[in-house]
């Protein structure tokens, strides 16, 4: 989350972590969250340099404390689970214009537009 979202809101950080848990729960991209997320060019951790430094600590705090909510929201039966972005399993910046404009955007939240795209 800190990585992707850290200037999201609570809510644009919970979309991003379901779209990282849909995709670990299609297996598409890996059967873990840090194989989804470590995917290439996927997530901003498989494009960020390895030197990276934390610099602000409350930022960080809240988004590890959002990531666990995440997962403990995905282990629920999946009727029983808070949705933020139904079906999306990609975003993107909406400054930029992804590859896959054609698929069906779900939503945006802030700076992030949230696509059904598989």
């Amino acid at each position: 989350m800190y990585l992707e979202a850290r200037s999201e809101t609570t809510v644009g950080q919970m979309a991003v972590a379901e779209v990282a848990l849909r995709r670990r729960e299609r297996g598409q991209w890996g059967d873990t969250v840090c194989k989804v997320v470590a995917s290439p060019h996927q997530f901003a951790i498989s494009t960020t340099p390895g030197n990276f430094e934390i610099d602000n600590l409350g930022a960080f705090q809240k988004a590890w404390k959002i990531a666990g909510e995440s997962i403990s929201n995905w282990e629920l039966p999946a009727q029983a689970r808070r949705l933020y972005v139904p079906h999306a399993d990609h975003f993107a910046s909406v400054t930029v214009a992804p590859g896959w404009p054609s698929k069906r955007a779900v939503t945006t939240i802030g700076d992030h537009r949230f696509y059904a795209v598989n």
